[in-house]
C-alpha cells in the first residue's frame, strides 16, 4: 500500500491546531521550536488574531498553517506512518518540499517569518482579491468564468467536484473586476472571498516575488528524498534546482491540485492524507481515498484506514 500526503495552501484566518497541541507532546514541542525560529509566541502561531497589515498578516498566517501541517506529520510519524510520495498547493508545496528533505525546517520558517518585511503595496494601487469559481466540464466551455476579462486571472484549479457536475477554481486579480464578474455571471458561479486582499498566484504578486527572490536564492536546497509532486505543472521534482524553481515561481504562477493528485496516482498512491483545513472535505474528486486531518480524532481515523488498507504499522505505539 502506497501512502501520499497532500498539503493545502490557503492562509486561514481562523485558528486551527489547538486540540492537537493540547493532545500531543510532540506538537507542543514543535510549536515551541517554531516560536524560537520565528520570534512569534506560541499563542500568535496557534490562536491569536492575525495582524491587520496585509503582508504581516500573510506571513503569520503562513507560519500558522505550515506549523499545523508539520505538526500533523510528526504525530503520524510517531505512529510509524510515513508517506511514499508528497505534494501540496502553494504554501503546501513549500511545506511538502521541507518534509521531502529539500530544505531544513528552520530555513522554511525563517523564510516565512521574514516575508512580513515585504513592502506594503502603494495606497493608490487597485485593491486585489480572490474568488472561488465554478466552471463547466463540457467540451468547448471557457477555461474559467473570467476568461479574457481584464484584471481577472486563473490562480488555481482544484479539479472536478465529487459528483462530476462542475469544476472548482480560484480566480484572483483586481477586486473591482472580480466583483463585476460575480455580478454578471449566473448566481453562485463566482464568489468573491471577503478579507482576501492579495491576488495570489497571479502576475500582480510580482513585487513580492522579486522581494523574496534573494532570500530564496540563499536557501541551501537539496534533492528531495521521496517523490515530490509539483503544483505548477505535471512534474515530479527530483533535484534541488527543481525545488528552488518552485519556490521562486510559486507566488506568481497558477497552481493545480489536479497535477498533484494525478502525479501521486502515477506514483502508485492508494491512500491520501490531507493535512489541515484548506482543501475542502468531500467536495472534490480524488483518484484514491483520502482522509482529512485537522483534529486528534482524525489521527485515529488515518491510522485505522491505513491498517485496513494493508499499511504495516507494526511497532507503532498504542493510540491513547
Amino acid at each position: 500500500m502506497s501512502l501520499g500526503y497532500l498539503f493545502g495552501g490557503g492562509v486561514g484566518t481562523e485558528p486551527h491546531g489547538l486540540e492537537l497541541y493540547r493532545t500531543y507532546e510532540v506538537v507542543r514541542d514543535w510549536y515551541e521550536q517554531v516560536s524560537a525560529w520565528t520570534g512569534l509566541t506560541v499563542g500568535q502561531i496557534l490562536e491569536d488574531d492575525l495582524p491587520t497589515a496585509q503582508e504581516e498578516r500573510q506571513s503569520v498566517g503562513t507560519v500558522r498553517e505550515a506549523a499545523l501541517a508539520i505538526g500533523v506529520h510528526d504525530v503520524l510519524a510517531s505512529f510509524n506512518l510515513r508517506p511514499a510520495a508528497i505534494g501540496g498547493l502553494s504554501l503546501g508545496a513549500m511545506t511538502a518540499s521541507c518534509l521531502a528533505g529539500s530544505l531544513g525546517r528552520r530555513e522554511l520558517f525563517e523564510m516565512l517569518a521574514g516575508s512580513r518585511d515585504t513592502p506594503e503595496p502603494p495606497a493608490e494601487d487597485p485593491r486585489q482579491g480572490i474568488a472561488i469559481a465554478f466552471g463547466s466540464l463540457a467540451d468547448g466551455a471557457p477555461s474559467h468564468p473570467g476568461e479574457n476579462v481584464p484584471g481577472v486571472y486563473l490562480a488555481g484549479d482544484f479539479g472536478p467536484t465529487a459528483d462530476g457536475t462542475q469544476r472548482i477554481m480560484m480566480l484572483a486579480g483586481h477586486s473591482e473586476a472580480l466583483g463585476a464578474l460575480a455580478a454578471e455571471a449566473p448566481p453562485g458561479t463566482v464568489v468573491p472571498l471577503p478579507g482576501r486582499t492579495i491576488a495570489v498566484h497571479t502576475p500582480l504578486r510580482r513585487p513580492y516575488r522579486d522581494f523574496m527572490a534573494p532570500r530564496i536564492d540563499a536557501i541551501p536546497f537539496t534533492d528531495p528524498e521521496i517523490p515530490l509532486l509539483s503544483c505548477l505543472e505535471p512534474k515530479v521534482l527530483r533535484t534541488a534546482a527543481d525545488v528552488r524553481d518552485l519556490f521562486q515561481r510559486n507566488s506568481t504562477d497558477p497552481i493545480s491540485l489536479v497535477d498533484v493528485y494525478r502525479g501521486m496516482k502515477e506514483q502508485g498512491v492508494q491512500l491520501g492524507l490531507v493535512m489541515g483545513p484548506s482543501i475542502p472535505e468531500g467536495i472534490l474528486a480524488f483518484p484514491f481515498p483520502v482522509v482529512h486531518i485537522e483534529q486528534p480524532e482524525h489521527i485515529e481515523q488515518a491510522l485505522t484506514t491505513a491498517y485496513d488498507l494493508g499499511i504495516d504499522l507494526s511497532g507503532a505505539p498504542a493510540l491513547s
